[in-house]
């Protein structure tokens, strides 16, 4: 007997990468019929066309819902939601699932989320419950809860959050950060190899990652802001740096165009539009640094016992270990947090470090819980009072 249909919804390289594991635990399991389906960045030639990553890994991709248009703006992301919401709507009206499961906070799982409630199907929603106070996704995070049926957040602070926004305990369970089982579970490539794979050598000190978003709840800071890294990072002559470029959000390309100017100027640097899961999580188990605004320099990062710097408010509100230094999106900050995370006071204080985050094998917690539930009962739901 074929078990129940979910579609699994993704739409970035990163966001892919977070639920790898729990696909192969749907795809292994005979309780579900799994059924994914690609969406956003992954379609788009402009960011690596990055499906071709997933099919690479072995997939079948079931549907692909074409939304991001070739525009910088917000009226651009808005329109892209709304064509969103009419795809998902007709994929959802073809594959009948029981139930969707998405993850986190971008604008096409909200898309997502929202034909899904239209459509009266179920949803299970991973990473509710954090709060990243300078970027809109706190609002479409926090809309895609109260959508939503089953949560699984990654710690017990966002699980009482989510009950504190009515949603009932006994469908809210911490399970931890799915990005923090790709750590445990992936065979990572050795300097040598990664090197190889990025024609870059990693002969520097210190070796740094830098991933830096726009701060979409601010209007025109993004390139006042980035070019402050950029000019701290020149200041550093001996370092060699790894860019990994922006998301599809509102001058997102804006910054990927600096970062290009950057390295082409700059040797001691190099440009990747997805460095995949295996290189990503390489690259961490290899540089002594990583700078940026990225939600993985707080969630993955600190299990590799390196420094993260967290610039300005982007991040602002989410649960952070003693390894993250944040500072002000300013050059002086900058330089100052740099300095820090070289010192050996501080280095000496990550072997001792703990990841907040660290939950374990979550995929199999989120296949056994999710065994459990009745999706035919879950619909109407109470607000549950605290």
């Amino acid at each position: 007997m074929m078990g129940k249909t979910v579609c699994v919804i993704t739409g970035t390289r990163a966001e892919y990468g977070l639920l790898y594991w729990i696909l192969k635990g749907l795809h292994q399991s005979t309780d579900f019929n799994l059924k994914l389906v690609v969406t956003g960045m992954h379609l788009s030639p402009e960011f690596g066309l990055t499906y071709k990553e997933i099919e690479a890994d072995g997939w079948n991709i079931d549907k692909k819902v074409e939304l991001l248009l070739s525009s910088d703006t917000v009226i651009g992301t808005a329109t892209s939601v709304g064509l969103g919401i009419i795809g998902f709507a007709s994929v959802f009206e073809e594959l009948k699932p029981e139930f969707i499961l998405v993850l986190g906070d971008r604008f096409e799982i909200f898309a997502a989320a929202s034909a899904a409630m239209f459509s009266r199907i179920p949803i299970v929603h991973l990473c509710g419950g954090e709060t990243t106070e300078g970027v809109m996704d706190e609002a479409i995070r926090h809309s895609i809860t109260k959508m939503a049926h089953i949560h699984f957040p990654s710690t017990e602070a966002y699980r009482k959050r989510i009950i504190q926004l009515g949603e009932h305990p006994d469908r809210v369970i911490n399970v931890g950060a799915p990005g923090v089982e790709n750590i445990h579970r992936t065979s990572l490539l050795d300097k040598e190899a990664l090197e190889a794979q990025l024609s870059f050598s990693l002969d520097g000190f210190p070796n740094i990652l830098v991933t830096f978003h726009p701060v979409t709840l601010e209007s025109d800071t993004s390139a006042k802001q980035f070019q402050d890294l950029l000019d701290a990072l020149s200041e550093l002559e001996s370092a060699k740096i790894i860019f990994t470029k922006a998301n599809a959000d509102p001058y997102g390309r804006l910054i990927n165009k600096m970062i290009d100017e950057y390295t082409a100027i700059h040797l001691n640097s190099i440009a990747v539009t997805s460095m995949g899961r295996v290189r990503y999580l390489s690259a961490l188990s290899i540089v002594d640094l990583v700078i940026g605004n990225s939600s993985s320099g707080l969630v993955e990062v600190p299990s590799f016992k390196i420094p993260t710097i967290n610039i300005g408010d982007r991040q602002k509100g989410r649960i952070r270990s003693g390894t993250v230094i944040d500072c002000q999106p300013e050059l002086s900050d900058i330089r100052k947090a740099i300095s820090t995370a070289l010192q050996p006071a501080f280095q000496e204080t990550l072997k001792t470090s703990t990841n907040p985050y660290d939950g374990g094998l979550v995929s199999e917690k989120v296949i056994n819980k999710l065994g459990q539930f009745d999706f035919t009962d879950l619909l109407k739901k109470s607000f549950y009072d605290v």
